[in-house]
């Protein structure tokens, strides 16, 4: 009896610590502005895959030149430093691996939420 007690209390533990699901818990569309690409996925706020076709993308980006217009939906700026980065990313190989997908497209008005 007080080995199954220390069983539930352990396994309780260790269910209210974990962190599933934290991407459906931010908006993707509010993922937009300075970001850093990481070169480990365990120092990324999100894994992202980079499909090949806009169809199947969760986000259209569109790659800003400057920080500056990078402030509505799809718009990235990637940036070198770490410091002025407001999402750090990490582009994962499998689809199945990323928090959600994006394409990169060469319109600017095409940029954003699918």
């Amino acid at each position: 009896m007080n080995l199954l007690s220390i069983l539930w209390v352990l396994t309780s533990f260790y269910s209210a610590g974990s962190d599933t699901g934290s991407t459906e818990q931010i908006d993707l569309c509010k993922i937009y502005g300075a970001i850093y690409i990481e070169e480990y996925p365990e120092n990324a706020q999100f894994l992202v895959y980079e499909e090949e076709s806009e169809a199947f993308a969760k986000i259209l980006v569109f790659e800003e030149e400057n920080k500056l217009f990078a402030t509505e939906n799809g718009k990235w700026y990637f940036t070198d430093n770490k410091d002025f980065a407001r999402h750090t990313v990490y582009f994962v190989d499998r689809k199945r691996d990323a928090d959600f997908s994006v394409y990169f497209t060469r319109f600017e008005s095409f940029a954003g939420c699918q």
